[in-house]
C-alpha cells in the first residue's frame, strides 16, 4: 500500500520553519553540481521535519523484519556513504513491504526501498544505483532547493511569512518520497538526471560497476505496466534516463 501520510498533516510541520527561514535565505553555490541554487533553507534545517517524517513512516507502514534484506541495504548504503563522503550524518535504514520497486530519501540521512525494489534487482551493483541516486539527492541538497522554489513560486513569501495560503503545496521540496510512496512529490526532471550522476561516481567510488545503473533502469522499464510519457512527468522517461547514463558513463571512463 502507498503511504498514508496527508499534506495537510506533513505541511503543518513545515510553516514555522519557512517563516523563520524566507529572509535568511538566497543563492549558494553548489560545487558538486558546478551551479548555483536558489536556497531559503538547506538539508540541516529539514533535519526536524525529516526525522519526523521518518518516524510516521515507520509507525504507520509494514516494515519488513527480514534480517538479510536489512542487513544489505545498511551493507550496501554504508559503502556508498563512504564513498560520498557524508559519514558525519547517522544514516538509517528500513525495507517496507509494498510490491512496488521504489526507494526514497529525506534530506536527514533516511533511506528506504521497498521489497518490490529488492526484489526487481539482480545484484548489489543495480541495489548500489539506487541507493546511491538516493543519496545524491542529499548531496545536491535537491529536498532543499525544490522546497525553496516552491514556496516561492507557489504560494509567495506574503504566504509563507504568514498569510493564508496552501503550505500543502510546498511539501513537495522534503525528500523523493514518490507517488508509489507517498505525498511528497518527486524531484523535477533536471534533479533526477543530476542525481543519476551522482549516483554512479559514488557506485564506482564503492566498487560497483557503473554499467549496472543502465541494466537497472532497463528493468524498471521492462516492468512498467504503463508508460507516463516525459512531457507529462516531472521525471525523465526511461529512453532519456538511459540515454543520459550512457553518455556519462562514456564520458567519464567508466565500465
Amino acid at each position: 500500500m502507498p503511504f498514508i501520510l496527508t499534506k495537510a498533516t506533513v505541511a503543518k510541520s513545515f510553516v514555522g520553519l519557512v517563516a523563520a527561514s524566507a529572509l535568511v535565505g538566497g543563492c549558494a553555490y553548489n560545487e558538486t553540481l558546478g551551479r548555483n541554487q536558489f536556497l531559503l533553507v538547506d538539508n540541516a534545517s529539514l533535519t526536524q521535519q525529516a526525522d519526523q517524517a521518518w518516524a510516521d513512516a515507520l509507525r504507520t507502514q509494514q516494515v519488513s523484519r527480514d534480517a538479510a534484506a536489512n542487513a544489505r541495504i545498511r551493507r550496501v548504503g554504508d559503502r556508498l556513504v563512504q564513498a560520498a563522503g557524508l559519514t558525519n550524518i547517522r544514516w538509517d535504514y528500513a525495507v517496507f513491504v509494498d510490491a512496488s520497486p521504489n526507494a526514497f530519501v529525506l534530506p536527514s540521512g533516511k533511506i528506504g526501498v521497498t521489497t518490490g525494489l529488492l526484489a526487481l534487482v539482480q545484484n548489489d551493483d543495480q541495489l548500489a544505483a539506487v541507493i546511491g541516486h538516493e543519496i545524491g539527492h542529499v548531496v545536491a541538497q535537491h529536498a532543499a532547493e525544490r522546497y525553496s522554489s516552491t514556496a516561492v513560486t507557489s504560494i509567495g513569501l506574503q504566504a509563507i511569512q504568514g498569510a493564508s495560503g496552501d503550505y500543502g503545496q510546498a511539501v513537495g521540496a522534503l525528500g523523493g518520497l514518490g507517488a508509489q510512496l507517498g505525498v511528497l512529490l518527486p524531484f523535477s526532471r533536471r534533479h533526477e538526471l543530476e542525481a543519476d550522476q551522482l549516483g554512479v561516481d559514488y557506485m564506482v567510488r564503492a566498487g560497483y560497476r557503473a554499467s549496472e545503473s543502465i541494466a537497472l533502469w532497463r528493468l524498471m522499464a521492462a516492468q512498467r505496466q504503463t508508460q507516463t510519457p516525459e512531457f507529462a512527468s516531472t521525471h525523465p522517461s526511461d529512453a532519456s534516463r538511459i540515454q543520459a547514463l550512457e553518455r556519462y558513463i562514456q564520458s567519464k571512463g567508466y565500465n
